[in-house]
C-alpha cells in the first residue's frame, strides 16, 4: 500500500496544476494493485478526486483565477447528476464502464492536443453571461452523471469545454477545480448510500492527495508553467490511460 500511497502523492501534484481530481490515473492504478472497480476504486477514487479539487480550488481562489458565473451553474448540475450515476453504475456490467470511460478520455486527450497548438489570448470568453451559464448547467448534469458513474470527477471534460469557450487554460484549469469538488463528493455519496466503502485505503490515500494537491496548485498559479504546456502535459496523459483501457 505504501508504493501506491507515494504513486497517488506524485499524481496529485500534476492533476491540481491542471485543476483536475486525478481520479482517471487514480481509478487505473488502484486497479492495478487488485482494487474491485466498483466497490473499491470508484468511490475511492471520487474521495480523492474531491479532496485534491478541494485543495486546489482554496489556492486558486485565493489568486482570484476562479470564474463564477460559469463555475457555479456546472458545479450545481454537476453536483445534482453525479448520485444518479453512481447508483446506475451498480447496473452495468464492469467491462462497459472502462470501455466508456476509455473513449471518452481518449477523445478529449486528442482535443487538447490540438488545442496546444493554438496561440491562447489573455480574454476571449465566448457567448454571454446567460448563454454561459445554461451550458454549464446542460454539460454539467451530463457530465456529472457520466462522472459518477465511472468513479471520476468529470474535470477531463470541463477543461475542455471552458477552453472551448474562450477562457484562458489556467482560468479553466481553477474553474473547473471548483465543480470538481462537489461532482466527486455527491458521487462518493451515491455510492455510499449502496455500501461501497473501504476505510483504510481512503485514509491514507486522502493524507497523500491533500498535500500533493497543495504542492501542484501552488506551482501551476506561481505562473512558472505556460498554458500550451499544461495542454500537452493533459493530452498525453489521457491518452496513454485511454491506452492502458482498451488493451486491458
Amino acid at each position: 500500500m505504501w508504493i501506491l500511497l507515494g504513486l497517488i502523492f506524485g499524481l496529485a501534484i500534476l492533476f491540481s496544476m491542471l485543476g483536475l481530481g486525478g481520479a482517471m490515473v487514480y481509478n487505473p492504478l488502484m486497479l492495478a494493485f487488485g482494487y474491485d472497480f466498483k466497490t473499491v476504486v470508484a468511490p475511492t477514487g471520487l474521495l480523492l478526486n474531491g479532496l485534491t479539487a478541494f485543495s486546489a480550488a482554496w489556492v486558486y481562489f485565493r489568486r482570484g483565477l476562479i470564474d463564477f458565473s460559469v463555475g457555479v451553474p456546472l458545479t450545481v448540475a454537476a453536483a445534482l447528476g453525479a448520485p444518479v450515476g453512481a447508483w446506475f453504475a451498480q447496473w452495468v456490467p464492469t467491462r462497459t464502464l472502462l470501455l466508456v470511460f476509455a473513449g471518452v478520455v481518449g477523445l478529449t486527450g486528442a482535443h487538447m492536443l490540438l488545442q496546444s497548438r493554438r496561440p491562447e489570448a489573455a480574454v476571449r470568453v465566448r457567448g454571454t453571461p446567460w448563454t454561459r451559464a445554461l451550458l454549464g448547467l446542460m454539460v454539467g448534469s451530463t457530465v456529472g452523471a457520466l462522472a459518477g458513474m465511472l468513479g471520476i470527477g468529470g474535470g477531463f471534460l470541463f477543461v475542455p469545454l471552458l477552453v472551448a469557450l474562450g477562457y484562458p487554460t489556467k482560468v479553466a484549469a481553477a474553474t473547473t477545480a471548483l465543480a470538481v469538488v462537489f461532482s466527486s463528493f455527491s458521487g462518493l455519496l451515491g455510492h455510499w448510500a449502496v455500501g461501497h466503502w473501504e476505510p483504510r485505503l481512503m485514509l491514507g490515500a486522502s493524507v497523500a492527495v491533500v498535500v500533493g494537491s497543495q504542492l501542484g496548485a501552488r506551482l501551476m498559479a506561481s505562473h512558472r508553467l505556460q498554458s500550451h504546456h499544461l495542454k500537452r502535459m493533459f493530452g498525453v496523459v489521457l491518452l496513454l490511460i485511454a491506452a492502458k483501457f482498451i488493451l486491458a
